[in-house]
């Protein structure tokens, strides 16, 4: 099949990241993909190694392209007035709808089963008449799985971490390794300050952005006696982000594709979602603990994390493991998003 993947640019680690990541694992199956986005700069770092099924655009090209046979709004961005004319002018010339797709954000919370699939008739514009589909990803077997690649777990097996390490120049010696990727969670300072007089040497590896920016400024207020040594990361390929997560023995992520990757990876993790103003996040936040049958540590400390005037209390990441390991081992018996959403596609 022929897909078109439209993609507008919020946070250029987030909806980019998930739309290449599902652009590339379309390719992988043999489709061929048009990814039209808004600004493509974060491809340059994120996937210097571009797809040969894949092709990358800018999103004004597409209002003089034919439509594939598949075309994907991810999360919500409306197509322009040209390409919805296009798409009912193929349909009026062949008979069929290209399977429009709305593929949405991801949530763990009840109504998305009840969602997913649900057709969207156009109400207006040069599209009308014609429906989209909502796909949702999600948890359980009434939605659109996660994005998974075919051949992660054996590329997990096959992973040396102290060679990946030594190649990233972290002087690793033993102590216990903490990645570090997110916004600015309200528990960040008091985090620091509790590694920073931990009984055990710790070692945080900080990724490049606001994660490194919000570190920095909590530097100061540590004190000046401190077990906790911390390398400062590039920014990274989406494979060598894996690469971070399965060299770590605890990951803090951000957002949805690195709460996806964490879950892969199976070690502790403690995720900071997109703050909403509205405290919506809190609600799709409390939905991720339930689906992950969070002990009530590690609920404690997600709250704490991602709200202020919340006493953060100590990680016990040895404790929570076997939390995570049983989550991702519900989740990898489902079958994997781009496989449902090609039979998805397919089907209509």
């Amino acid at each position: 099949m022929r897909w078109d993947i439209f993609c507008k640019v919020i946070d250029n680690h987030g909806d980019i990241g998930v739309c290449w990541r599902l652009a590339s694992q379309l390719g992988t199956l043999g489709h061929q993909v048009r990814l039209y986005v808004d600004d493509a700069s974060a491809l340059a770092w994120m996937a210097p190694q571009g797809h040969p099924q894949v092709a990358v655009h800018a999103w004004a090209q597409a209002r003089d392209a034919l439509p594939g046979d598949a075309v994907i709004e991810a999360f919500g961005c409306e197509l322009d007035e040209p390409v919805q004319a296009a798409i009912a002018a193929r349909t009026r010339a062949t008979g069929h709808q290209p399977a429009w797709i709305n593929l949405e954000y991801l949530s763990a919370e009840p109504w998305v089963d009840r969602c997913h699939g649900l057709p969207s008739p156009v109400m207006a514009g040069p599209a009308l008449g014609l429906a989209k589909r909502f796909f949702y990803p999600g948890f359980t077997a009434a939605t659109g799985g996660l994005l998974r690649e075919p051949d992660l777990a054996a590329r997990q097996a096959a992973f040396d971490r102290a060679s990946w390490l030594r190649a990233h120049g972290v002087d690793w010696q033993g102590e216990r390794l903490i990645s570090l990727f997110c916004y600015e969670p309200p528990g960040l300072p008091a985090w620091l300050a509790q590694l920073a007089s931990a009984a055990e040497p710790v070692r945080l590896l900080v990724t490049a952005g606001r994660a490194a920016q919000a570190v920095r400024a909590a530097l100061p207020s540590l004190p000046a006696a401190s077990r906790l040594a911390i390398d400062w990361l590039p920014l990274m390929p989406q494979p060598g982000y894996d690469h971070l997560l399965w060299a770590c023995d605890a990951n803090f992520v951000r957002g949805e594709d690195s709460f996806v990757r964490a879950l892969w990876a199976g070690r502790p993790f403690v995720w900071n979602p997109y703050p909403q103003a509205d405290g919506v996040h809190l609600a799709k936040l409390d939905a991720f603990l339930d689906w992950l049958q969070a002990p009530a540590g590690l609920r404690e400390f997600h709250h704490a994390w991602n709200q202020p005037h919340h006493a953060l209390p100590r990680a016990d990441f040895d404790a929570w493991r076997q939390c995570v390991t049983g989550a991702r081992d519900r989740a990898q018996a489902m079958p994997d998003l781009a496989s449902q959403l090609t039979g998805f596609a397919a089907g209509g």
